[in-house]
């Protein structure tokens, strides 16, 4: 699975050479407040752990969501005021320039929009740009199109050989168009000798299905939306695929990608097997037991795609506490700045605030960041802190990173990904999302003992959510990385109460145009989870341990 992981971050790679590292030299001091020798004391920091608050954090989030930072699209004026305001508060807490002499990573993208007036027509009816379907192009072109192209259901649209799974199996789909199914057979047989059983991996993931899809030559990719496996509704499908979609300027003008890619509903797609003389369900039911594709009869798909093509650059915040010892190791903490901007075709609210995804996370940056400066003495290592543009478009900024490290992945001891931090109050446990992957989860376990609380799994398993951050980027280079938060247990009554009332809210208004702060939100949870990340941060960089993968981690090098 890596290997083919691994092909899309070398093709970033491209893009551009080297890039300035950050300096070795550890004789200047950040501010007159941080000392180049000596140790910090436990009561030191224990001091700087208590110094990250709610109060503080809320402040940032207030400010990065609000509607006059327009929902923080790339390369928007939402992206020039985010930048702005992470460059004043790294500068005033004393944190250099991550990038040589800049607080900024170029990030070369270009903007694909398709045109809503797009029609999709199979079997002689016409489904809907945004109710029926979302379909779009990746190539950068102003226009690209299916012409009766024939459909083939691929199943889970999965190659591999490590599972002895291949839908593709004798199969040519070359100028056809393959219907998928999202998630992987683990999710629907719930048996945990396939795959991973109810825990995604990465061939459950739509990425990856799109990419599949393209090795194999096809001219289309229909992803089929269902809510319990996709673990996310169709509104998410709607307001996440539609208007610009950024990706990489790539020499090859993406022409490797399928001309068309995109989704339908269930309700469609039940239809469409219908018109086939397919039973959906049934068709579900032989595509879980094992490589499976079918013809779907004399269906063929026709659509024109009509994109306004837009180039541009974005660009990833970098900010370091330069380590008095080991300089050139980094401890590397992550978060998305971007969500999903504003949206001028809706009526009434058109900004996409994105207060917990991923304002909450980005504030977490300045705050844990703060603590470190408090410290009376810097680090032995280097702590740096990593702001990342188009994690909402396929983790572009992180992803481009990697390819192009600041840091070599050599010098990286650790990431630490923080994103949608919880709003909904303390938790006794602690959600590791991939836990197992490697030894931080003895760091965190340490951690969270200090704080009487316990460390849980992954609570949606089925959601693949260690491959859905900016942490899976850099793990895919060989850095371990660690991404969890506040888990399902609450911390007492009134916190049980008050996840009854807004969980329903919060998970409704995934990227949607309500995630925005309100006097609901406890964020007292998130503060305790910060402390963690802060607290691993600050044993790693006294210390000359090298956190490893586990020996059954797919990233282990």
């Amino acid at each position: 699975m890596i290997k083919k992981i691994g092909l899309s971050l070398l093709s970033a790679a491209v893009l551009v050479g080297c890039v300035a590292t950050t300096s070795d030299d550890s004789s200047e001091g950040t501010s007159s407040k941080i000392s180049s020798s000596q140790s910090n004391s436990a009561q030191d920091i224990s001091a700087s752990y208590d110094s990250i608050n709610t109060a503080q954090l809320i402040e940032h989030v207030k400010v990065l969501s609000s509607d006059k930072f327009g929902g923080r699209a790339p390369s928007s004026e939402g992206e020039k005021l985010t930048l702005e305001y992470l460059t004043e508060q790294f500068t005033a807490i004393g944190f250099k320039p991550g990038n040589g002499d800049s607080f900024l990573q170029e990030v070369p993208l270009v903007s694909i929009e398709a045109s809503s007036d797009m029609t999709l027509s199979i079997g002689g009816k016409n489904y809907q740009h945004g109710t029926d379907m979302v379909m779009g192009s990746a190539r950068i072109s102003e226009l690209e199109q299916l012409k009766n192209s024939e459909l083939v259901f691929v199943g889970y649209g999965v190659n591999a050989p490590e599972y002895d799974w291949n839908d593709y199996k004798d199969l040519d789909v070359k100028g056809k168009t393959v219907v998928i199914l999202v998630n992987d057979p683990g999710f629907a047989t719930q048996d945990p000798d396939v795959f991973n059983g109810n825990a995604m991996t990465y061939y459950g993931r739509w990425t990856y299905k799109y990419e599949e899809a393209s090795r194999q030559g096809a001219e289309g990719a229909i992803i089929i939306h269902e809510t319990a496996p996709a673990s996310y509704g169709w509104s998410v499908v709607k307001n996440s695929w539609t208007g610009p979609q950024f990706s990489f300027q790539r020499d090859d003008l993406n022409k490797g990608r399928v001309a068309v890619e995109g989704w339908v509903n269930s309700t469609v797609a039940a239809e469409l097997f219908a018109k086939a003389g397919l039973d959906f369900d049934q068709m579900k039911e032989r595509a879980a037991q094992g490589s499976f594709n079918v013809d779907m009869g004399d269906l063929d798909a026709s659509i024109t795609v009509k994109n306004t093509i837009k180039n541009s650059i974005s660009y990833n915040f970098i900010a370091t506490l330069p380590g008095q010892k080991q300089a050139d190791e980094h401890i590397l903490y992550s978060a998305h700045w971007d969500h999903l901007g504003t949206d001028l075709t809706k009526t009434g609210d058109q900004i996409y605030n994105g207060a917990r995804d991923n304002a909450t996370g980005t504030a977490a940056l300045i705050e844990v960041a703060e603590a470190f400066a408090k410290l009376p003495n810097r680090p032995e290592r280097s702590i740096t802190f990593l702001a990342v543009t188009a994690e909402e478009q396929g983790l572009l900024g992180s992803k481009f990173y990697a390819a192009n490290p600041v840091i070599p992945a050599a010098k990286t001891v650790a990431n630490i990904n923080m994103d949608a931090l919880n709003a909904n109050g303390k938790s006794k446990d602690v959600a590791v999302y991939g836990l197992g992957q490697s030894e931080l989860d003895n760091f965190l376990t340490k951690a969270a003992v200090k704080q009487n609380r316990i460390i849980s799994g992954d609570p949606r398993p089925a959601a693949g959510i260690y491959y859905r951050s900016d942490h899976f980027a850099f793990a895919n280079v060989g850095i371990p990385a660690l991404y969890a938060k506040g888990g399902s247990i609450p911390a007492d009554q009134a916190t049980a109460d008050l996840r009854a009332k807004l969980d329903p809210i919060l998970s409704k208004c995934y990227h949607g145009l309500c995630d925005e702060y309100t006097q609901d939100w406890d964020l007292t949870g998130a503060v305790e989870d910060m402390q963690l990340f802060f607290e691993i941060g600050v044993e790693l960089s006294e210390s000359d341990v090298w956190p490893q993968w586990s020996k059954t981690s797919e990233f282990k090098r």
